[in-house]
């Protein structure tokens, strides 16, 4: 992961729009803190790139990038873990061993077509200068698991960034959007860009389709299992973030049973590093240890304090870019932050697990398994703007990396076309004979081998706690009592005529949303936003 920016078509002289571009830039450096470079082709284009080295460290692997004749230029956010697959197959001549260099190979070899190859989570933007004006293309992962936005001024030209704060209190932008996950675009100077899908699964647009196949327990440990595995892909230390519910601990039980099977992994550590915070006390810091313990982890438990949440929760708002979801990603911030202070620079996370299995308690309402995927699809479908969004710019604003297996596409390929009556929860069932038929019950399942397991029983079959409820009651309460304290009865009574659209129904989301029309002022910002 790292920050990236565009200015594409722009106009005035180079000297100021390259001053503009750095200062613009420099806002996301909290994503790229190892170095910063701008690049121009001369006709008011510049790429920009703020470094968070994890594959190649060295200077090789550096960005903006061009090909061998310098007539293509790029930058990259993210990770492609089949870069070596594609530089072998397709007979790249690479002469760094970062993985993003075959972004800009491969659009050299084969145009925009090529994002239908790339596994991995990315954002990009490449200036195409063989012809005699330049064309442009960006691109955004399947699931939006890297951040990307898009901006457009009124002169024509267009902005890209990993994060809209670089857009703010910038006039020369007019406008700008979330770039849609699973989309590219191309176009010229003066365009527009029309955005084009490259990721059409079954499940994900076609509305109507409910999906029919069987359920392979062996297929889904797996499937699962190598997504683990190629997330390992690292050159710099790494660990795992282990909050001892289901996901996370099984996320950290493959990891540490399988690490050595991983490829282009660093070995810089005997044992899998394990991390985990809380106020002392708190349920999520037991459920870790006890995790930690039976799979022999290097474990590091972190605490905090109310008070410490709470102070940081204006910076928690400024980095998330939105309202929603603070309550999990107060806890993520303040855990990055340690991590970081270790030299680690790559996680691995359990989102996803939640939204593609129906693991909500929530679930357990659904009135038949039609509903229920359609459900699982729209929950899906927007983790760009919640968990996953949460996920990453919680850990990005201290140089963090997390990974995201459970949103791997084989594995979301496999879960999102089963037959949804199969991920129904019904207690009252026991399937196996032992077992009540609960939320995730496929991915419990296929991870219960008595003769080599992988969890304790008691941590496998164990039901959900939302993350900012395990880290420690005292915490959401203390949010909820602090709000109150500021935000006057006044003030919220007047809350529809200060915030019409999506209008806080708490006094705990007035002082969030209040905090958020502070950095992010303008109905731009708030479409940025789901809806509740």
């Amino acid at each position: 992961m790292c920050g990236i920016f565009a200015l594409l078509n722009g106009s005035g002289d180079d000297a100021t729009l390259r001053r503009l571009v750095v200062e613009l830039a420099s806002r996301i450096r909290h994503r790229g803190p190892d170095w910063s470079s701008v690049w121009t082709d001369g006709k008011k284009n510049f790429l920009a790139h703020e470094r968070l080295s994890i594959m190649d460290p060295s200077e090789s692997g550096d960005q903006p990038m061009q090909n061998a004749e310098g007539t293509i230029s790029w930058v990259v956010n993210g990770e492609i873990y089949n870069f070596e697959k594609l530089r072998e197959e397709h007979g790249l001549d690479c002469r760094t061993t970062s993985d993003s260099e075959v972004v800009g190979l491969m659009y050299e070899k084969y145009g925009p077509s090529f994002v239908n190859m790339l596994d991995g989570m990315f954002v990009f933007t490449i200036i195409d200068s063989r012809g005699k004006e330049p064309v442009f293309m960006a691109g955004r992962d399947h699931m939006g698991i890297s951040p990307l936005y898009i901006g457009y001024g009124d002169d024509r030209s267009t902005w890209i960034a990993s994060e809209m704060k670089c857009f703010q209190h910038t006039p020369s932008i007019k406008s700008y959007e979330h770039f849609p996950p699973g989309h590219y675009c191309t176009w010229t100077a003066g365009q527009k860009p029309d955005f084009i899908r490259w990721y059409e699964p079954k499940w994900l647009v076609e509305e109507d389709y409910v999906p029919t196949n069987a359920v392979d327990f062996p297929k889904i440990r797996e499937t699962v299992i190598n997504a683990v595995l190629k997330r390992l892909m690292a050159d710099v230390p790494f660990g795992v973030l282990l909050s001892g519910g289901l996901d996370s601990s099984l996320v950290t039980a493959i990891a540490a049973k399988h690490k050595c099977e991983a490829k282009n992994s660093l070995d810089w550590s005997e044992s899998l590093h394990t991390f985990s915070v809380g106020i002392k006390g708190a349920p999520d810091l037991a459920n870790a240890r006890k995790v930690a313990d039976f799979l022999g982890t290097n474990h590091h438990e972190f605490h905090f304090t109310p008070e410490e949440a709470i102070d940081a929760v204006p910076k928690v708002v400024y980095h998330l870019e939105s309202w929603h979801q603070v309550r999990a990603a107060v806890p993520m911030y303040l855990l990055a932050r340690k991590i970081q202070a270790l030299g680690v620079k790559m996680v691995l996370s359990g989102e996803g697990a939640d939204e593609t299995l129906g693991g909500y308690l929530y679930f357990h309402e659904a009135p038949n398994a039609e509903e229920f995927h359609k459900e699982a699809v729209r929950k899906t479908a927007r983790l760009h703007q919640w968990d996953v969004l949460r996920a990453n710019k919680a850990t990005m604003a201290h140089g963090l990396e997390a990974r995201v297996p459970f949103l791997d596409k084989e594995v979301l390929e496999m879960i999102m076309n089963i037959d949804p009556q199969e991920k129904m929860c019904s207690m009252a069932e026991r399937p196996d004979g032992v077992h009540p038929k609960m939320e995730k019950y496929l991915l419990r399942k296929a991870f219960d081998v008595p003769e080599d397991p992988y969890l304790p029983e008691e941590v496998l079959w164990r039901q959900k706690e939302q993350f900012s409820d395990g880290v420690g009651y005292d915490w959401v309460d203390g949010l909820k009592n602090y709000a109150e304290s500021v935000i006057t009865d006044m003030e919220f009574s007047l809350r529809h005529e200060r915030f019409p659209d999506e209008t806080p129904q708490t006094k705990e989301y007035y002082f969030l949303r209040s905090m958020f029309e502070k950095y992010y002022p303008g109905q731009h910002a708030v479409e940025t936003i789901p809806d509740g």
